[in-house]
């Protein structure tokens, strides 16, 4: 499979293995703004009051408004598409982010520690840049026996314990204020294993349905249905949180 990233891998492969897959994604694919999104009522609320802006590894599918954010990301394809609607881009890992400590006001992360071989230093630069009291949006896929080939695809790392990922908030110092279940994965396998084996084998072809395809569905996408606190995580496979940093 193209880019897929195996357990067995270091970090630094691992890295690298996720910078082929996205770069090669993102350098066929379109961007899609952050108004289009389920999240988009949530987040546009969050921005207006809001003056440093972060997002982590958007790629192609940013959630917070373009203009007025700063964007980090490992995938220089990704960058330039924002770099082109008027984002300001830097390149860089989310281990090691390139910003002075307690910057952000409003920090995005969704979908990343996951990707990562050494996800403490992941949980710990985020939790450096966010500002105290800053509004921090994390997704994060749960139970590792949930675990599928879409994962594998994607270039994932792990799944986390619901007890192992409560863990790690405390640790960070940040305090879930909402909380809803997400996720993009196809719910079909077999839809998920046709997407997977033309991207491989047949990538032109795939791409041209990818981003023709990709944004009627977002149109399908449920409202999101925030909860105070934390949702029942035994009745989701990726959860969206909305924390506060201590």
């Amino acid at each position: 499979m193209i880019g897929m990233a195996l357990p067995q891998q270091s970090g630094s492969e691992l890295v690298e293995a996720n910078r082929r897959f996205y770069d090669a994604l993102w350098s066929d694919a379109r961007l899609i703004g952050p108004e289009r999104f389920n999240t988009w009522p949530l987040v546009r609320e969050l921005a207006a009051r809001s003056r440093r802006r972060l997002e982590v590894a958007p790629g192609l599918r940013p959630r917070l408004p373009i203009r007025g954010t700063r964007f980090v990301d490992i995938s220089a394809a990704a960058l330039r598409a924002l770099r082109r609607r008027g984002g300001s881009v830097v390149v860089g890992p989310v281990t090691s982010l390139p910003f002075p400590d307690h910057w952000s006001d409003l920090l995005c992360a969704l979908d990343i520690v996951e990707h990562v071989e050494n996800d403490e230093e992941a949980w710990s630069e985020l939790s450096r840049v966010a500002a105290a009291g800053a509004t921090v949006l994390l997704s994060i896929p749960l139970h590792p026996a949930r675990w599928t080939r879409f994962d594998d695809f994607v270039g994932h790392r792990r799944r986390y314990e619901p007890g192992e990922l409560l863990g790690k908030l405390v640790a960070h110092h940040f305090i879930v204020q909402q909380s809803t279940a997400f996720g993009m994965q196809p719910r079909s396998n077999l839809l998920l294993g046709l997407g997977m084996w033309w991207l491989t084998h047949r990538r032109e072809q795939a791409m041209w349905w990818y981003n023709r395809v990709m944004p009627l569905t977002l149109r399908f996408e449920k409202k999101l249905e925030l909860v105070s606190g934390l949702i029942d995580f035994d009745q989701c496979d990726e959860v969206l949180l909305v924390c506060r940093k201590q």
